[in-house]
This record gives structure tokens, C-alpha cells and sequence, in this order.
């Protein structure tokens, strides 16, 4: 079956950093979008980033600047480089892949907690 697995999460102080991965393994597909999503506590969960495979990325307007999505395709392997954290951006980190969008026949990751202190 398909999995896709989180790491990366963490404690931080603000201003500091994080690198978050999420390996998708099972599958011999190679997913065209694949990308993050956050929840905090009390707030729906948002799109943070998304790339395909051919390099395209968007941004949540929160995180430009600050975050970096990059991918290595032939691994179905997706990252978010997290610089200058702020304590908003302590959520939950969901990897997501989709076969053409990012919503489309797509699967979640478990995952992984961020937290960034004052």
C-alpha cells in the first residue's frame, strides 16, 4: 500500500529552523504534485506549499520567503526547508501526494508536529 512518512518535526525557538521530509513509498507512480499542509490547533487545516514534478511551486502567502519545497522525483521524496520559524507557524505538517493535483487519487501522510517557541 502507498505510505507516505513525515520527518523533520520538532522544537524550535523563534527564528530558527527545520527541515521536514516525507518519502512515499509502495508505488510505482511517480506523484505530479506532492506538498504540505499545517493544522493548529483550533484552525482548519491550510495548503503551505506544493511542487510537481516539474518544478512548478506555490506558496502560502504566510511562508513566502521563509519556506522552501523542493523534491526529488525519482524517490517521490518531497522537503520544506523552514527558515526563520515564528511561533504561528507551530502546527501539525501533513505531507500530501496526488497523482495529477494535489487532491487528486491522493494520500496523506500521518504527520509530524512543529513546534516554535518565543
Amino acid at each position: 500500500q502507498v505510505q507516505l512518512v513525515e520527518s523533520g518535526g520538532g522544537s524550535v525557538q523563534a527564528g530558527g529552523s527545520l527541515r521536514l521530509s516525507c518519502a512515499a513509498s509502495g508505488t510505482i507512480f511517480r506523484f505530479n504534485a506532492m506538498g504540505w499542509y499545517r493544522q493548529a490547533p483550533g484552525k482548519q487545516r491550510e495548503l503551505v506549499a506544493v511542487i510537481s514534478s516539474g518544478g512548478s511551486t506555490n506558496y502560502s502567502d504566510s511562508v513566502k520567503g521563509r519556506f522552501t519545497i523542493s523534491r526529488t522525483n525519482a524517490k517521490n521524496t518531497v522537503y520544506l526547508q523552514m527558515n526563520s520559524l515564528k511561533p504561528e507557524d507551530t502546527a501539525v505538517y501533513y505531507c500530501r501526494a496526488g497523482l495529477w493535483d494535489i487532491a487528486t487519487n491522493s494520500y496523506w501522510g500521518q504527520g509530524t508536529q512543529v513546534t516554535v517557541s518565543s
